[in-house]
């Protein structure tokens, strides 16, 4: 009988003791999962949104496809993670590179327009380079993005500033060659100096007809 009540006692007191360590273990494994931080990989980044082609010009881009697409394909990544940029880098590259090979609109073949979209390019090639490295950290990978949608908006800048030269010239009823205008600084100066310097070359030729006039009548 005390043998009996010996082992109950024992039993009851493994029993308790096993009962308070899995409580035990499963608080501490609560609190180490609260403590846990979220891998940064997978943080929500906000990112600055890329310029607009602006409302009044955007008739003059409607057919240019390509970069329609990446305009749209930009908005995805204004609120991401750095392992969703890496998922959607190689597409941004596909589409950057579609851009660069596109047949653009005539007004918009310049040279400094092109640079500016090599230059994007680029940078969406270091971006989907990103993703072949496997120690890649986020602020890495949050830095190259702002790096392309800076390059991008640097390209819808530079549209916006190519309409805007072609409406203001559009606005002004002289016949630049005329007056011997440099086109290509036309955006310096104000339709005020360019009236100015209409003036006064009619009064010049105006001056020049009237002396040719008089030698010619020996007055």
């Amino acid at each position: 009988m005390y043998f009996y009540i010996l082992n109950e006692t024992v039993k009851y007191i493994f029993l308790l003791l096993l009962s308070v360590f899995v409580i035990s273990c499963g608080n501490n494994q609560e609190k180490a999962d609260v403590k846990k931080p979220k891998p940064l990989m997978s943080l929500i980044q906000t990112h600055s949104a890329t310029e607009n082609i602006k409302s009044t010009f955007l008739k003059e881009v409607k057919d240019w496809n390509e970069l329609k697409a990446i305009d749209s394909f930009f908005v995805k990544f204004r609120k991401i993670s750095a392992n969703e940029v890496l998922s959607n880098a190689l597409e941004l590259k596909d589409l950057i590179k579609s851009l660069k090979d596109s047949v653009k609109p005539k007004r918009f073949n310049i040279l400094s327009l092109d640079a500016r979209i090599n230059i994007l390019y680029t940078e969406a090639l270091r971006l989907a380079d990103l993703t072949e490295i496997g120690a890649i950290k986020a602020t890495e990978v949050n830095t190259q993005l702002d790096k392309t949608i800076a390059a991008f908006s640097n390209v819808t800048i530079k549209i916006n500033t190519v309409l805007e030269k072609i409406s203001f010239e559009n606005e002004i009823d002289i016949d630049l060659t005329f007056i011997g205008l440099d086109t290509t600084k036309i955006d310096t100066i104000s339709k005020k100096s360019i009236d100015l310097k209409f003036e006064e070359e009619l009064t010049n030729r105006s001056r020049l007809y009237k002396d040719s006039y008089i030698k010619k009548q020996g007055l």
